[in-house]
């Protein structure tokens, strides 16, 4: 498309590159990075202090309101709760946890706790909730003994803070209670007092304080506590902005719906509003069929400056802008940057996207992106350039080493800066580990270059090391760049497992998009779930949604080279990923190995003879 890109300020994107006799490459950025705080809450003084009227927070209260939290408002309060914590002895021995998902008492109590040097540890909603046994939730409370555990109403929690909180915590809760346990209501924690405690304490909180502990996903094996420090969330927020200085072209607006127990919404998205003095909405929808009606609603209202979410989000996006103008003309006012992460973006959702932008406001937005992990508080690398490829990582943004390390045919990323972590939350054994012999974060996932010959075109994730296997042949398989090639062949393919391990082919489980298949099936009037005569199952055997799949197949087997190239098989699945059974994370991204545990029954179906109806072959063609 020749539309032109709305105009905005980007950072540098030069590389300074050492190539290593050992086969490593050494990448850093020229420029040096810029100072930053001590502490995060060194930002709500100074905004609680300059902007004290201005919103902070704000969640949806009613179909016709927004509750608020202003500066001024989250100063005394944060002040209110660090003084009841530390009446309460809490410490690094007796954290907090917080159960529950991001809302105004979350955010108080958490930047309480940091303000005094007290970590604390958001845990995900769905250990809780989804989990017949609370087995993680008691694993992570175990590793973290908590003095005192949140949850933002009692009724949901009851069962996980009755038989998975150890008697030693005090349980807080905002509305409700639990039936078999005492509980305090957050209100009393508003009534903590002692303005002279909280500023000694405040004052002793320094850059290697520690913050709060993140919990990975646990995809390749039990969840691991990540030391988050105050030097990672500062640093971090400076490199971001360096990186994309359009963030604080004005102050920021954000809705988002990212879950604060991942680093993406807890560090990037609440952070970044934090730092700049923004303003955050708080989005109940999420990028699901039957949820994402409540961010159109909130996109209705709530013009944001900068719009953050997964692939997923966009896609689920797409469908009802088209069919709500409104919605469409607030989302496209005033945005200056799309971005994403977690995984790869289809091509053409980029292009829809596109099309979008230019009908509603004539311009495009730009779609950037970057990588990074939870150990990387997130930020590490930075595509900060305009450019409609998707899954790039970029380039190592100020204050970032990246040292890019041979594994077999392919290189780990490794970084070093002062965004990574010190280590896992009473593991020394697993910290050890995870660093090299030059104190580099070995990230298990691999990048490779855009163009060999041309640094400056970036890096391009290239797969989990982890998730790579051998076919019964001895080749390795890229599953990272297989499942990238087959997103990108077709509309109608929103996330792919590769599966073959010890096997002669390359098979895939195909999660479709629904809404893409069914206007593929019914036109794009009837693309929404308003078909309540068209099954999801009837859709998604209809013989376009299984022609198109074919036809995309078929174009790979075509270009492929080899063996390892070459998906030769693949089913649709039926029904969508689960949380519950860890086949999706409640950011949207898919548990490679949780699918291929959950649904082996499938995987085995695909490789069955007589062959099953449900598989398709591709017809290579040479």
């Amino acid at each position: 498309m020749s539309s032109p890109y709305r105009p905005i300020a980007l950072g540098p994107r030069e590389v300074e590159l050492q190539q290593r006799a050992d086969g490593s490459v050494l990448l850093r950025s020229p420029h040096a990075l810029g100072a930053y705080p001590n502490k995060l809450t060194d930002c709500l003084v100074r905004a609680g202090r300059e902007h004290g009227d201005r919103v902070f927070l704000a969640v949806r209260a009613s179909p016709d309101a927004w509750r608020t939290l202003t500066y001024g408002e989250a100063l005394a309060s944060v002040r209110r709760i660090a003084a009841a914590l530390l009446a309460r002895g809490l410490s690094s021995e007796r954290p907090v946890a917080i159960l529950s998902a991001g809302s105004i008492e979350h955010a108080l109590l958490a930047l309480a706790a940091m303000h005094v040097g007290i970590p604390f540890a958001p845990i995900s909603p769905a250990y809780s909730l989804a989990s017949a046994d609370l087995a993680r939730l008691r694993h992570v409370l175990g590793l973290l003994t908590p003095g005192l555990v949140f949850a933002q109403s009692g009724a949901p929690f009851a069962r996980a803070l009755a038989h998975a909180v150890g008697a030693h915590a005090e349980i807080v809760v905002q509305e409700g209670s639990v039936p078999e346990r005492h509980t305090t209501p957050f209100a009393e924690l508003l009534r903590g007092a002692g303005s002279q405690p909280v500023d000694a304490a405040s004052e002793r909180v320094g850059p290697d304080t520690i913050a709060k502990v993140l919990f990975t996903s646990g995809s390749t094996g039990v969840p691991k506590g990540v030391i988050n420090t105050q030097r990672m969330l500062c640093a971090n927020q400076q490199m971001f902005f360096e990186a994309l200085p359009v963030v604080a072209a004005q102050p920021p607006v954000l809705l988002d719906w990212l879950p604060w127990h991942h680093t993406s919404g807890g560090n990037q998205i609440l952070g970044l509003t934090l730092y700049h003095a923004g303003t955050l909405y708080i989005d109940e929808g999420r990028p699901l069929p039957d949820a994402i009606g409540a961010t159109v609603r909130n996109l209705r209202e709530i013009a944001p400056t900068l719009y953050f979410t997964v692939p997923r989000g966009y896609a689920e996006l797409i469908p009802h802008l088209r069919a709500d103008r409104a919605a469409a003309r607030s989302f496209f006012s005033r945005v200056g940057m799309f971005y994403y992460s977690g995984a790869s973006l289809a091509h053409a959702v980029i292009e829809q996207l596109d099309q979008l932008a230019v009908e509603t406001c004539g311009e495009r937005i730009p779609m950037l992106c970057g990588y990074g992990s939870t150990e990387t508080a997130p930020f590490a690398l930075c595509a900060n350039w305009l450019s409609d490829r998707s899954g790039l990582a970029g380039l190592p943004v100020p204050g970032v080493e990246l040292k890019l390390a041979p594994a077999g045919a392919k290189f780990e990323a490794r970084v070093r800066g002062p965004n990574v972590m010190p280590g896992y939350w009473r593991e020394p054994e697993r910290t050890r580990a995870v660093f090299d012999e030059e104190g580099f974060l070995r990230t298990g996932d691999a990048l490779s270059w855009v163009e060999a010959r041309d640094p400056r075109r970036g890096l391009a994730f290239d797969g989990r090391l982890a998730e790579d296997f051998k076919l019964t042949t001895g080749t390795w398989v890229s599953t990272g760049a297989l499942r990238a090639r087959l997103m990108a062949a077709s509309t109608l393919v929103q996330d792919v497992v590769i599966t073959g391990e010890g096997r002669d082919e390359i098979g895939a489980l195909i999660f479709p998009d629904i809404a893409a298949c069914r206007s593929l099936c019914f036109g794009a009037a009837d693309s929404s779930d308003a078909i309540p005569d068209a099954a999801r199952s009837e859709v998604l055997v209809h013989p376009r949604v299984t022609g198109e799949i074919q036809s995309a197949l078929d174009r790979l087997a075509s270009d492929s080279t080899g063996s390892s190239t070459f998906i030769a098989r693949a089913m649709i699945l039926l029904e969508p990923p689960s949380i519950a059974a860890g086949e999706m994370t409640d950011k949207g991204s898919i548990n490679q190995r949780a699918v291929l545990t959950h649904r082996a029954s499938l995987v085995e179906e695909l490789y069955a003879q007589p062959l099953s109806t449900r598989v398709q072959l591709a017809r290579q063609r040479r």
